[in-house]
């Protein structure tokens, strides 16, 4: 979906940079599909405050979204494509030829009307969830389960795919967003097509009050404060603020944080890119 540019009738709009949203079908979700959704602020349940930096923002109400598509062999019509506010990509309402309804993250080029569907059947066709045993090598994924039957976990976000590079044994070897190559069992589901508002990131807010509007509260950067308060902190002038890390001391920067005795280190068969490389 393609992005667009305002007039500056406003200094909010002057270097905004916005979605066209053109391709969605309607602005009124699903009730049936819609559950309360709560807020903390950042407060935990004595009140204290343990994430800085939230707060406010618009209401909303979750969209339930079918991340198991346990409905297997039944084909689905897509009735609409919407925008959710608690996601970057887009959703899509389906509903079964049973007539039951839900939501699922709609793949990029699906239009309404189109028949999507699990299972061993389905088709590799755009929108349809296979198993990754049934997938076609070097086909792009996205909601990619990590457990049989636990639903999709990987690669959900706007404009995110998987590759699927090869099989060995039971496993299937997949590409995934950050560069990483990791084996994924091929029980595991996954579905065909790139998720959809691909654009997503080239957007500009244009002004602070944006961010309020999503929940964001101002935040001050560590070199801008006091040594009681911050790691970077203090010092003469503007001082660099030393090596780059938390306000509770975790390092920034290529430090290196993930856990090598976790379990599923040994499914990694190359690293994810490195952001910084020198």
């Amino acid at each position: 979906m393609p992005v667009k540019k305002f007039k500056p009738i406003t200094p909010g709009l002057r270097g905004k940079v916005g979605m066209d949203y053109s391709t969605l079908t309607t602005d009124k979700p699903h009730k049936p599909l819609l559950e309360k959704l709560t807020k903390s602020g950042g407060r935990n349940n004595s009140g204290k405050m343990t994430v800085r930096n939230r707060g406010g923002g618009h209401k909303r109400r979750y969209r339930v979204i079918d991340f198991k598509r346990n409905k297997e062999d039944v084909a689905a019509t897509v009735l609409t494509i919407e925008y959710d506010p608690n996601r970057s990509a887009f959703i899509s309402l389906v509903e079964y030829d049973d007539g039951q309804k839900a939501y699922i993250i709609a793949p990029n080029g699906i239009k309404v009307g189109d028949k999507v569907m699990s299972g061993k059947n389905a088709t590799p066709d755009v929108g349809n969830q296979l198993y990754l045993s049934d997938i076609p090598l070097g086909s792009n994924i996205h909601a990619i389960e990590m457990t049989p039957g636990r639903g999709a976990v990987l690669a959900r976000s706007a404009g995110n795919y998987g590759v699927l590079m090869g099989r060995e044994g039971k496993y299937a070897i997949v590409k995934m967003p950050s560069g990483e190559v990791r084996k994924i069992l091929l029980t595991c589901k996954a579905t065909i097509g790139i998720t959809s508002n691909g654009d997503h990131g080239l957007q500009v807010s244009g002004k602070a009050g944006r961010s309020r509007w999503l929940g964001k509260r101002p935040r001050v950067r560590g070199v801008a404060m006091n040594p009681v308060d911050h790691p970077m902190g203090g010092g003469e002038g503007r001082a660099s603020g030393g090596h780059p890390r938390s306000r509770t001391g975790v390092m920034a920067k290529g430090q290196k944080t993930r856990n090598n005795k976790k379990h599923s280190t040994q499914l990694i068969i190359t690293k994810r890119k490195k952001k910084n490389k020198k």
